[in-house]
Protein backbone atom coordinates (compact mmCIF):
# COMPACT_ATOMS: atom_id res chain seq x y z
CA UNK A 1 0.00 0.00 0.00
CA UNK A 2 0.79 3.37 -1.09
CA UNK A 3 2.48 5.40 2.12
CA UNK A 4 4.76 7.83 1.22
CA UNK A 5 5.91 10.56 -1.92
CA UNK A 6 8.49 11.60 -3.80
CA UNK A 7 9.58 15.65 -4.49
CA UNK A 8 12.59 15.49 -6.85
CA UNK A 9 14.26 18.99 -6.89
CA UNK A 10 17.46 18.11 -8.56
CA UNK A 11 18.71 16.74 -12.38
CA UNK A 12 19.03 13.12 -12.79
CA UNK A 13 17.43 10.23 -14.12
CA UNK A 14 13.98 8.24 -13.16
CA UNK A 15 14.21 4.42 -14.13
CA UNK A 16 12.67 1.34 -13.36
CA UNK A 17 14.43 -1.95 -11.72
CA UNK A 18 13.33 -5.28 -10.01
CA UNK A 19 9.86 -3.40 -9.28
CA UNK A 20 12.07 -0.04 -7.42
CA UNK A 21 11.89 3.40 -8.62
CA UNK A 22 15.52 4.15 -9.30
CA UNK A 23 16.80 7.77 -9.01
CA UNK A 24 19.93 8.50 -10.64
CA UNK A 25 21.44 11.57 -9.43
CA UNK A 26 25.29 12.52 -10.02
CA UNK A 27 27.02 9.85 -8.59
CA UNK A 28 24.78 8.16 -6.39
CA UNK A 29 21.38 6.04 -6.88
CA UNK A 30 18.52 5.31 -4.39
CA UNK A 31 16.47 3.22 -4.93
CA UNK A 32 12.73 2.81 -3.74
CA UNK A 33 9.98 0.15 -3.70
CA UNK A 34 7.41 1.50 -6.33
CA UNK A 35 4.55 0.03 -4.28
CA UNK A 36 5.17 2.41 -1.36
CA UNK A 37 4.90 5.83 -3.74
CA UNK A 38 1.63 7.40 -4.08
CA UNK A 39 2.56 10.66 -5.98
CA UNK A 40 6.10 11.79 -7.70
CA UNK A 41 6.53 15.99 -8.08
CA UNK A 42 8.77 16.23 -10.90
CA UNK A 43 10.36 19.78 -9.40
CA UNK A 44 13.30 20.56 -12.33
CA UNK A 45 13.32 20.43 -16.29
CA UNK A 46 16.64 18.24 -16.66
CA UNK A 47 14.73 15.12 -15.19
CA UNK A 48 14.26 12.10 -17.67
CA UNK A 49 11.80 9.21 -17.28
CA UNK A 50 12.35 5.77 -18.66
CA UNK A 51 8.92 4.30 -20.62
CA UNK A 52 9.32 1.42 -18.49
CA UNK A 53 8.82 3.87 -14.97
CA UNK A 54 5.88 5.69 -16.70
CA UNK A 55 3.83 2.21 -17.52
CA UNK A 56 4.95 1.34 -13.97
CA UNK A 57 3.78 4.59 -12.27
CA UNK A 58 0.32 3.59 -14.06
CA UNK A 59 0.19 0.27 -13.19
CA UNK A 60 0.60 1.16 -9.76
CA UNK A 61 -1.80 4.24 -9.81
CA UNK A 62 0.70 6.67 -9.25
CA UNK A 63 0.05 10.09 -9.30
CA UNK A 64 3.08 12.40 -11.43
CA UNK A 65 2.96 15.59 -10.61
CA UNK A 66 5.10 18.16 -13.63
CA UNK A 67 5.92 21.83 -12.79
CA UNK A 68 6.47 24.80 -14.93
CA UNK A 69 9.36 26.91 -15.18
CA UNK A 70 8.76 28.71 -11.61
CA UNK A 71 8.14 25.24 -10.10
CA UNK A 72 4.27 25.62 -9.63
CA UNK A 73 2.22 22.14 -10.75
CA UNK A 74 1.10 22.24 -14.24
CA UNK A 75 0.04 18.90 -15.26
CA UNK A 76 -1.32 15.59 -13.70
CA UNK A 77 -0.56 12.23 -15.03
CA UNK A 78 -2.57 9.76 -13.66
CA UNK A 79 -3.36 5.96 -14.85
CA UNK A 80 -7.12 5.07 -16.42
CA UNK A 81 -9.02 2.09 -16.74
CA UNK A 82 -7.53 0.69 -13.60
CA UNK A 83 -10.59 -0.95 -11.94
CA UNK A 84 -12.93 -3.99 -13.30
CA UNK A 85 -16.22 -1.83 -12.95
CA UNK A 86 -15.23 1.30 -14.46
CA UNK A 87 -18.39 1.43 -17.33
CA UNK A 88 -20.81 0.70 -14.21
CA UNK A 89 -19.56 3.29 -11.76
CA UNK A 90 -19.17 6.19 -14.72
CA UNK A 91 -22.74 4.90 -15.35
CA UNK A 92 -23.97 5.53 -11.70
CA UNK A 93 -21.48 8.91 -11.69
CA UNK A 94 -23.91 10.26 -14.38
CA UNK A 95 -26.74 9.17 -13.38
CA UNK A 96 -26.60 10.68 -9.92
CA UNK A 97 -30.37 12.18 -9.18
CA UNK A 98 -30.10 15.98 -8.14
CA UNK A 99 -31.07 15.98 -4.65
CA UNK A 100 -28.32 13.19 -4.41
CA UNK A 101 -25.19 15.86 -5.70
CA UNK A 102 -26.82 18.66 -3.81
CA UNK A 103 -27.11 16.90 -0.03
CA UNK A 104 -23.15 15.77 -0.92
CA UNK A 105 -22.37 19.23 -1.72
CA UNK A 106 -24.32 20.40 1.45
CA UNK A 107 -22.08 17.69 3.82
CA UNK A 108 -18.99 18.90 1.74
CA UNK A 109 -18.94 22.65 2.59
CA UNK A 110 -20.18 22.22 6.06
CA UNK A 111 -17.32 20.01 6.73
CA UNK A 112 -14.71 22.37 4.63
CA UNK A 113 -16.08 25.54 7.18
CA UNK A 114 -15.77 23.71 10.13
CA UNK A 115 -12.18 22.68 9.18
CA UNK A 116 -11.31 26.26 8.70
CA UNK A 117 -12.66 26.70 11.58
CA UNK A 118 -10.26 24.54 13.11
CA UNK A 119 -7.50 26.13 11.93
CA UNK A 120 -8.53 29.59 12.59
CA UNK A 121 -8.71 28.18 16.34
CA UNK A 122 -5.26 26.10 16.07
CA UNK A 123 -3.74 29.58 14.91
CA UNK A 124 -4.96 31.64 17.54
CA UNK A 125 -7.32 33.64 15.05
CA UNK A 126 -10.62 34.90 15.94
CA UNK A 127 -13.75 34.04 15.03
CA UNK A 128 -13.45 30.12 14.93
CA UNK A 129 -17.10 30.10 16.31
CA UNK A 130 -18.81 32.76 13.87
CA UNK A 131 -17.62 30.10 11.14
CA UNK A 132 -19.32 27.22 12.95
CA UNK A 133 -22.26 29.37 13.41
CA UNK A 134 -22.53 29.99 9.87
CA UNK A 135 -21.82 26.04 8.87
CA UNK A 136 -24.95 25.53 10.37
CA UNK A 137 -26.83 28.09 7.54
CA UNK A 138 -25.33 25.58 4.65
CA UNK A 139 -28.91 23.57 3.03
CA UNK A 140 -29.03 21.33 0.69
CA UNK A 141 -26.89 22.50 -2.71
CA UNK A 142 -25.78 25.42 -0.45
CA UNK A 143 -28.15 28.00 -2.29
CA UNK A 144 -27.45 30.59 -0.12
CA UNK A 145 -23.58 30.87 -0.89
CA UNK A 146 -22.84 30.42 2.27
CA UNK A 147 -19.71 29.14 1.46
CA UNK A 148 -18.85 32.74 0.14
CA UNK A 149 -19.66 34.06 3.12
CA UNK A 150 -17.69 32.43 5.29
CA UNK A 151 -14.52 32.56 3.02
CA UNK A 152 -14.26 36.52 3.60
CA UNK A 153 -15.01 35.47 7.35
CA UNK A 154 -12.24 33.01 7.29
CA UNK A 155 -9.38 34.82 4.75
CA UNK A 156 -9.73 38.19 6.92
CA UNK A 157 -9.27 36.24 10.05
CA UNK A 158 -6.09 33.96 8.74
CA UNK A 159 -4.50 36.67 6.96
CA UNK A 160 -3.99 40.43 7.17
CA UNK A 161 -4.03 42.51 4.17
CA UNK A 162 -5.09 39.35 1.86
CA UNK A 163 -6.98 39.28 -1.48
CA UNK A 164 -7.17 35.34 -2.81
CA UNK A 165 -7.06 35.72 -6.18
CA UNK A 166 -3.96 38.01 -5.98
CA UNK A 167 -1.27 36.50 -7.83
CA UNK A 168 1.89 37.37 -7.03
CA UNK A 169 1.22 37.00 -3.30
CA UNK A 170 3.71 34.20 -1.96
CA UNK A 171 1.15 33.10 0.25
CA UNK A 172 -1.30 32.94 -2.93
CA UNK A 173 1.81 30.55 -4.85
CA UNK A 174 1.96 28.86 -1.46
CA UNK A 175 -1.58 28.37 -1.33
CA UNK A 176 -2.16 27.13 -5.16
CA UNK A 177 1.02 24.80 -4.97
CA UNK A 178 -0.51 22.96 -1.82
CA UNK A 179 -4.12 22.49 -3.29
CA UNK A 180 -2.50 21.23 -6.30
CA UNK A 181 -0.93 18.17 -4.32
CA UNK A 182 -3.77 17.59 -2.98
CA UNK A 183 -6.09 17.41 -5.65
CA UNK A 184 -3.42 14.81 -7.23
CA UNK A 185 -4.06 12.49 -4.62
CA UNK A 186 -7.84 12.50 -4.78
CA UNK A 187 -7.83 12.10 -8.12
CA UNK A 188 -5.54 9.30 -8.02
CA UNK A 189 -8.22 7.69 -5.59
CA UNK A 190 -10.76 8.61 -7.94
CA UNK A 191 -9.40 7.01 -10.29
CA UNK A 192 -8.06 3.72 -8.44
CA UNK A 193 -12.21 2.98 -7.54
CA UNK A 194 -13.35 3.49 -11.21
CA UNK A 195 -14.81 6.98 -11.03
CA UNK A 196 -14.19 9.27 -13.59
CA UNK A 197 -13.09 12.54 -12.53
CA UNK A 198 -14.24 15.21 -14.98
CA UNK A 199 -17.83 13.85 -13.80
CA UNK A 200 -18.76 15.79 -10.78
CA UNK A 201 -21.71 16.34 -8.58
CA UNK A 202 -21.38 20.60 -8.16
CA UNK A 203 -18.19 21.31 -10.57
CA UNK A 204 -19.44 20.55 -13.62
CA UNK A 205 -16.83 22.94 -16.55
CA UNK A 206 -17.14 21.13 -19.72
CA UNK A 207 -13.04 22.13 -20.33
CA UNK A 208 -12.13 21.13 -16.59
CA UNK A 209 -10.77 16.97 -16.46
CA UNK A 210 -10.96 17.11 -12.64
CA UNK A 211 -14.74 18.12 -11.70
CA UNK A 212 -15.21 15.56 -9.05
CA UNK A 213 -11.77 15.48 -7.62
CA UNK A 214 -12.59 19.79 -7.03
CA UNK A 215 -15.96 18.75 -5.66
CA UNK A 216 -14.49 16.44 -2.77
CA UNK A 217 -11.29 18.37 -2.31
CA UNK A 218 -13.04 21.29 -0.47
CA UNK A 219 -12.83 19.80 2.97
CA UNK A 220 -9.11 19.40 2.46
CA UNK A 221 -8.35 22.90 1.41
CA UNK A 222 -7.88 23.73 5.16
CA UNK A 223 -5.12 21.51 5.65
CA UNK A 224 -3.05 23.38 3.03
CA UNK A 225 -4.38 26.72 4.94
CA UNK A 226 -2.81 25.61 8.30
CA UNK A 227 0.78 24.52 6.57
CA UNK A 228 0.51 27.61 4.54
CA UNK A 229 0.52 30.00 7.44
CA UNK A 230 2.51 28.13 9.29
CA UNK A 231 5.32 28.68 6.86
CA UNK A 232 4.59 32.36 6.60
CA UNK A 233 5.44 32.65 10.10
CA UNK A 234 8.03 31.33 9.69
CA UNK A 235 9.59 32.91 7.16
CA UNK A 236 9.00 36.16 8.76
CA UNK A 237 9.35 37.91 4.91
CA UNK A 238 7.19 37.24 1.95
CA UNK A 239 9.43 36.96 -0.63
CA UNK A 240 9.39 33.59 -3.53
CA UNK A 241 8.96 30.34 -2.64
CA UNK A 242 12.36 28.64 -1.88
CA UNK A 243 12.82 24.70 -2.34
CA UNK A 244 12.31 24.61 1.17
CA UNK A 245 8.88 25.44 1.23
CA UNK A 246 8.17 23.21 -1.43
CA UNK A 247 9.32 20.06 -0.10
CA UNK A 248 7.16 20.87 3.05
CA UNK A 249 4.44 21.40 1.00
CA UNK A 250 5.19 18.23 -1.28
CA UNK A 251 4.57 16.61 2.14
CA UNK A 252 0.79 17.65 2.69
CA UNK A 253 -0.54 14.01 1.83
CA UNK A 254 1.44 12.55 4.89
CA UNK A 255 -0.63 15.49 7.52
CA UNK A 256 -3.08 14.44 9.91
CA UNK A 257 -6.47 14.00 9.62
CA UNK A 258 -9.09 12.68 11.80
CA UNK A 259 -11.95 10.37 10.29
CA UNK A 260 -14.37 8.27 12.05
CA UNK A 261 -12.77 8.67 15.24
CA UNK A 262 -9.46 7.95 14.15
CA UNK A 263 -6.21 9.35 13.09
CA UNK A 264 -4.48 8.78 9.21
CA UNK A 265 -2.60 10.72 6.56
CA UNK A 266 -4.73 12.51 4.21
CA UNK A 267 -3.37 10.05 1.59
CA UNK A 268 -5.27 7.76 3.33
CA UNK A 269 -8.23 9.97 3.99
CA UNK A 270 -8.88 10.95 0.54
CA UNK A 271 -8.91 7.15 -0.50
CA UNK A 272 -11.56 6.71 2.26
CA UNK A 273 -13.35 9.34 1.17
CA UNK A 274 -13.65 7.73 -1.94
CA UNK A 275 -14.39 4.69 -1.01
CA UNK A 276 -16.95 6.32 1.27
CA UNK A 277 -18.52 8.35 -1.81
CA UNK A 278 -18.56 5.00 -3.83
CA UNK A 279 -20.98 3.55 -0.68
CA UNK A 280 -23.22 6.34 -0.58
CA UNK A 281 -23.50 6.76 -4.56
CA UNK A 282 -24.73 2.66 -4.85
CA UNK A 283 -27.06 3.36 -1.72
CA UNK A 284 -27.76 6.88 -2.92
CA UNK A 285 -27.40 7.38 0.53
CA UNK A 286 -25.88 11.09 0.95
CA UNK A 287 -25.03 10.27 4.62
CA UNK A 288 -22.77 7.89 4.14
CA UNK A 289 -20.28 10.24 2.58
CA UNK A 290 -17.26 10.36 4.73
CA UNK A 291 -14.96 13.78 5.16
CA UNK A 292 -11.40 14.66 6.73
CA UNK A 293 -11.73 16.96 9.82
CA UNK A 294 -8.60 18.64 10.65
CA UNK A 295 -6.69 16.43 13.73
CA UNK A 296 -3.12 18.19 13.89
CA UNK A 297 -1.05 20.72 12.31
CA UNK A 298 2.60 19.68 11.18
CA UNK A 299 2.28 16.26 12.52
CA UNK A 300 3.04 13.24 10.31
CA UNK A 301 0.41 10.18 10.85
Amino acid sequence: MAWRGLHITKPGRLSLADGQIVVSQEADDVRIPLEDIGWIILDDPRLTLTTALLSACAENGVALINTDARHMPSSLTLPFHRHHRQAAVASQQVNLTLPFRKRCWQAIIIAKIRNQAEVLDLHQRDHGDTLRTIAKRVNSGDPDNIEARAARQYWSALFCDFIRDDPPDLRNKMLNYGYAVVRAIIARSLVGAGFVPCIGFHHTSQTNPFNLADDLIEPFRPFVDAMVFSLCVERGSLSDMTIDDRRKLAGLPLETARMNGAELSLLAAAENCVTSLMRAMEAQEPASLTLPSIAAVGTVA
